[in-house]
Formats: C-alpha cells, structure tokens, sequence
C-alpha cells in the first residue's frame, strides 16, 4: 500500500516518542511493535496489562425511529431483553450467508432516543457503512470521531477500576461510560486478546492525555498490531480477512452462536435477516468444510495458506491463520478443512488420532487438531 494514501492516528506522535516501528495496515499508520518486541509484548499483556492504539477500526453511532427492527432486518440480532450498556458479537452477511464482517454493538440508550454504537472493522469501514445505509435506509449513521484503545491483560481490570469505580460493576461484554483523566469516555469490558479489560472510546482531542496517563500506570506498556495478532490467535478469535470472509458462512466459521435461538428456525422472529436461508439450514445440515484448531510439536512456524494433507497426502484444507505461540512454544494455527476427507464427522472426538500434515516449503510437519481456545480467557464473568 502506498505510504501516502494510509491516514495517521490521533496518537500518531505518541507512538512514534515511543520508538513503535510504523507500518501501513487497511488503510492506516499503524504501530506494528515497540522496541520491547513482538513476544516480550505479547507476554507482557498475559502477566500484567498491554495497552493497544485500534483506532483504525470504525465506530459508528445509530440512530432512528426504527432502530431495533431496522437493524433486526440487517442483522441476525434480537433487541428483546437486551438491557443498556450490553455488548453483543454479531455478523454482517450477505446474500449468500458469507461473512461480510464481524461487528461489536452496544446498545447505548433506550430513553429518550435508543442509541446503538458499533464497531466495525478497519478494512470494512465504507463497505460496513454503504451496506448498512442500503438495508436500512430509514437509519442514521454517523462515524464517532473519537479514539479507540485497548487497555487488556490480567491486572487491566483493577488498574481502570481505580481509576474509575464505575468500571467495577461492568463484567464481560457490558459497557457504560467512564470519566479517565478529566476525559468523558466510554468503554466496553472486552477486548481481542482473551484477557480482562477494556475498550476505550476517547475523544480525539483527550486521547494524548488519557492515554500518556495509563501508561504512566504500573504495569502498563503499550502494544503493538503484531502482538495483538498473536494475542488474538492463542484466543482462539478469527480474523475477518483470514479465517472468515464473504465466501465463509457461520457454520463453516464456527460462529453459529452468534444468531439468537429466537432467529433460528422455529424461533420467535425466525429468519428475516439477510443470509439467512444459508445460514439456518446449515444448522441442520453442516457445510463440507470447517475452521478447526490445528497444533504442531514441531519447533518451525506454520503460517497462512499453508497447505494441509491427510495422511494419503491428499490436500483437505489451508491454514488461515498461523503463528510459533509466545505462551505456549509450539505452532498453532486456525486452518479450514474439509469434514469427509478429514475424517473429522467419523470419530467420537477426532482430536485423538486424525493423522494431518502441513507442507511447509519440502517438510510435511506433523500436526493435529485441538480444542480452542488454544490459551485459556480470562475474561471478568458476573
């Protein structure tokens, strides 16, 4: 990408005091790592906490007088008992039940406008938005112009506690406002590492403040794009653009939690959300591939668009994503496969003895498929 088409982040300059090597991703400067370094980052985050700029990804503020149906329409959600300040993981399809995108939502409000915040991917902004505007036309969409951190690792949640009471009542996917540093913020409890804390809206013109004064915080160092890559992996969390995409659907992705039981078939508001029809008879009948977690004992990376064989040699699959684990010293990968050739439907629990390889340059490298995540969560639970 040329350098001179990417945008800066409000905290461009701050990244660049602390010596971040920059680098161009969707669209943005981005801070890839500190001088630290990828895998003392990424330890980091897991002892103590790690603060992460993601202020690329898109933030969007909802409103209209149709709101909760509007979006009901667009997206496989269901606004019955959701409460204010709850966070909710969903899919924006498309017609063919593809994953166009993976979206975060809060509802914000209910009275005396109901307001929904969403979080959009970097990559996806205008695309999310132009999608959006066209299957709920009726809808007001407008960009929040406003920062986005991620504070997240295990001595995240008490550090934002103590700076804000208010975050102690908040548990896993709830969110509510924050006053941080004389700034007005709001903040989710959730993040893409597997680990307590929390996302942080900031208004441009505080986010230099709020956030030199976390990282004057014991404990607290930044982090940078190429560890929350790996964070997110050992989580066991898809990455749209490499594991989910607009040719994979739910089923395949694994994602089927994320439609509601009310709009599945059956349910109380059946259907009626685009891709629906694709994404509801795959409940019942399962797609030929499917995303698995793959593990190696070899010391060598396996990375994206590996090839994966069975032991016949016969290719069932590519890996989407893969990283050498910082926590665990061993390759891990997410990687699509094929069910039948992989034997994956003909065994009680095929982790036991699927005999699968990747070919890496002139090696098969051994490998076998596990449980996710790969790293436990440590996620605050009520």
């Amino acid at each position: 990408m040329n350098e001179l088409l990417t945008q800066r982040l409000a905290l461009d300059a701050l990244h660049r005091e602390l010596g971040a090597r920059m680098g161009p991703f969707a669209g943005f400067d981005m801070p890839i790592q500190y001088p630290a370094g990828l895998k003392a980052e990424h330890l980091h985050t897991r002892a103590a906490a790690g603060l992460f700029d993601v202020s690329h990804m898109g933030q969007l503020r909802v409103t209209g007088p149709q709101l909760m149906s509007s979006l009901e329409r667009a997206l496989p959600l269901d606004f019955a008992q959701w409460l204010p300040g709850q966070q909710r993981y969903s899919l924006l399809l498309n017609e063919q039940g593809g994953i166009e995108d993976d979206l975060m939502l809060v509802l914000e409000t209910l009275h005396p406008e109901p307001v929904v915040r969403i979080v959009v991917n970097a990559g996806n902004r205008d695309q999310d938005l132009a999608l959006l505007q066209a299957r709920c036309p009726e809808l007001h969409f407008t960009w929040i112009d406003a920062a986005l951190i991620a504070l997240q690792g295990p001595t995240a949640g008490a550090l934002i506690e103590a700076l804000d009471p208010a975050a102690a009542a908040m548990s896993f996917m709830q969110a509510g406002p924050l006053k941080l540093f004389g700034a007005n913020c709001y903040a989710s409890r959730s993040g893409y590492t597997g680990e307590d804390g929390f996302e942080i809206s900031i208004p441009n013109t505080h986010a230099d403040v709020v956030v030199r004064g976390l990282l004057a915080q014991p404990g607290v160092q930044p982090i940078g794009l190429g560890a929350r890559d790996t964070l997110r992996l050992e989580a066991g969390l898809p990455l749209h653009g490499n594991d989910i995409g607009p040719s994979v659907s739910p089923a395949v992705a694994g994602l089927l939690f994320a439609i509601p039981k009310s709009r599945r078939l059956g349910g109380a508001k059946e259907g009626g959300f685009v891709g629906a029809q694709v994404a509801l008879e795959q409940f019942a009948r399962p797609p030929a591939m499917k995303l698995v977690a793959l593990i190696s004992d070899q010391p060598a990376p396996i990375r994206a668009h590996t090839e994966i064989v069975d032991a016949a040699g016969k290719r069932v699959g590519e890996v989407t994503s893969g990283t050498l684990s910082p926590t665990l010293g061993q390759p891990i990968m997410l990687a699509i496969i094929d069910r039948a050739s992989a034997g994956i439907d003909a065994q009680p629990d095929p982790t036991l003895n699927l005999a699968l390889g990747a070919k890496v340059r002139d090696r098969l490298l051994p490998v076998r498929i596990t449980s996710l995540p790969f790293v436990p969560k440590r996620y605050k639970r009520a």
